[in-house]
């Protein structure tokens, strides 16, 4: 049978000659690539109808990290340190997750993800942790350490579907952020936490598959309890290609 198809929420970036690019980091494709789907990247710019178009030949969406959603998108004010802000991206995004559940599709959130998802539902973020929450641990373990760095733990709820996939209710993982979630949206569930209390996942618990987590697992591929979240989400998707109609 062949691999079920994962769409890849892309970024926007200029090249050397001020040309617009649209992107995804290749952890990303190798870890889909890995637990057996064909990744598919999806363009920025298209029109609602077509991104329509596109999703009904996908079997999930991963919406992946990035730069920060914009804080008019959950009713808060500018901050001197929301950064890489992109209108489009959050447009597309919004747009992926509502028909996403329209349809019933699978669907990973990882960092930034996480935070659409979030604001896409009715929920907010802290536009900075550390600003915004002073006694809170230090989550931005970047440009200045590895993206593989394990910068703290999470302590994941006990029979979630997360927990069910790492076999564990306690988890090294990276950080990557430093926007997080304030208030979730009222249809998720929260499943890990960093040892501040910040939220580190949650759930769609009546979706098929629906999740998403802070950290990024994409690059902490060596640890097969990272894998397994992937492998998860790719056994959902081919599930989900297997009542395709073509």
């Amino acid at each position: 049978m062949p691999a079920p198809l994962i769409g890849l929420t892309s970024y926007r970036h200029l090249n050397t000659y001020g040309l617009p690019l649209n992107s995804i980091t290749e952890a990303y494709a190798r870890a889909v690539t890995s637990a057996g789907a064909i990744p598919v990247m999806i363009p920025l710019g298209l029109a609602e109808e077509t991104l329509d178009a596109l999703l009904v030949r996908l079997d999930g969406i991963l919406f992946t990290g990035g730069g920060d959603v914009h804080p008019e998108r959950y009713g808060s004010q500018a901050h001197p340190l929301v950064d890489d802000v992109d209108v489009d991206r959050d447009r597309v995004e919004v747009h992926l997750l509502h028909r996403t559940l329209e349809q019933g599709l699978p669907f990973l959130g990882i960092c930034r993800g996480l935070q659409v998802i979030n604001v896409a539902l009715g929920g907010t973020l802290f536009e900075d942790i550390l600003d915004q929450r002073p006694n809170s641990l230090k989550h931005q373990y970047y440009p200045n350490w590895p993206r593989n760095y394990l910068a703290h733990s999470v302590q994941v709820k006990q029979n979630s579907q997360l927990w069910a996939m790492l076999g564990s209710s306690s988890v090294q993982v990276n950080s990557l952020h430093h926007q997080g979630i304030r208030d979730l949206a009222a249809p998720l569930q929260a499943t890990a936490f960093a040892p501040d209390g910040v939220i580190e996942a949650f759930e769609l618990v009546e979706h098929p598959f629906g999740m998403a987590v802070q950290w990024h697992p994409e690059w902490l591929q060596e640890h097969p309890s990272m894998q397994s979240i992937f492998r998860a989400f790719v056994q959902a998707a081919d599930g989900k290609y297997s009542h395709r109609s073509f």
